[in-house]
């Protein structure tokens, strides 16, 4: 796959990212509900470095595959594993009866952070407060540690501090961080949702439609931290995004999925002429309103947050 200037588009894909284990491998899932089949036979490789998108029409399988990523779901078949430094994680564990998905905070720890489509943060909390919670899981020392403030507990609150600033600062809302989270604008708090999952140091990132609701100054805001996410922070980033020009414009490689199958994968060039996508979905209506509806059940993993949902 030859890769587009940086200029012109996404961050090459590192020389060593093909030679290596995939970051993420998705083997032969499938996810039933009932008599429903909402993903069927889905493989998808990540590998370390990139862009890659999951696109496809409202109720393709898209939340749900994210879902058994994060461990919301657990597919009935098939495989997820996760390769960090050398060794792999399996998501999923077991068979029949006694198969599991590891619990969302669990993925987590191995190196994978979500945000979600409809926005999840502590609407009472200020901008600050959002991040350094998430931030607080990296420096955890148990609570009798800081009830007692003994040294390491005083040395890492001021590590989380100091990278909570960091990363207001990355996302450009560093002049925001007093404020409200329910008091900012909706572009804000996407980038405000981001920066809380940056927090947790992941390794691969998922966006769920980062660009639903916003306008196209925000959407232009969005696709170059995308970039920055990948370039500077050397953040492997899939998602999740109907808006196609967003896709092109970051994306090195494309999922799509249709009625839970996946129909076509490849560069995007590739992808946009392929005549399966275009009937199936690029070709067959208008563009979805970027605040459309959510696909499905997005799940939760977001501890007891509070929604902040944009006024109408």
């Amino acid at each position: 796959m030859t890769s587009r200037p940086a200029a012109d588009g996404p961050v090459p894909t590192p020389r060593h990212a093909a030679q290596a284990a995939p970051l993420l491998a998705v083997r032969d899932v499938i996810l039933r509900f009932g008599g429903l089949t909402s993903l069927d036979h889905v493989d998808l490789t990540v590998d370390r470095g990139v862009i890659q998108a999951v696109i496809g029409p409202n109720g393709a399988g898209k939340t749900s595959l994210f879902n058994c990523l994060t461990g919301v779901y657990t597919p009935q078949e098939g495989t997820i594993e996760f390769t960090s430094d050398g060794h792999t994680t399996p998501l999923v564990t077991g068979s029949g009866r006694r198969r599991r998905s590891r619990k969302p905070h669990a993925v987590n720890h191995v190196g994978v952070a979500r945000t979600f489509q409809n926005i999840r943060l502590f609407a009472a909390l200020s901008a600050f407060d959002n991040v350094k919670i998430a931030a607080e899981t990296r420096y955890r020392t148990g609570p009798i540690g800081a009830m007692l403030r003994l040294p390491k507990a005083r040395a890492n609150d001021k590590s989380t501090d100091e990278r909570t600033e960091e990363l207001l600062g990355f996302v450009g809302l560093w002049d925001a961080a007093d404020e409200q989270a329910s008091s900012l604008s909706y572009g804000v708090q996407r980038r405000l949702e981001i920066a809380r999952a940056l927090a947790t140091d992941p390794q691969l990132l998922l966006l769920d439609e980062p660009a639903a609701g916003t306008n196209p100054t925000e959407k232009r805001e969005l696709e170059q931290l995308i970039r920055r996410i990948n370039s500077e922070r050397g953040v492997t980033v899939l998602l999740i995004e109907h808006d196609m020009r967003l896709v092109m414009a970051v994306a090195q490689r494309i999922t799509v999925l249709n009625f839970g199958k996946v129909i076509a994968e490849g560069r995007p060039e590739e992808v946009q002429r392929d005549p399966a996508v275009v009937e199936a979905y690029l070709g067959s209506a208008e563009e979805p309103e970027s605040g459309s509806a959510p696909e499905g059940t997005s799940g939760g993993t977001s501890g007891g947050t509070e929604e902040v949902h944009r006024d109408e």
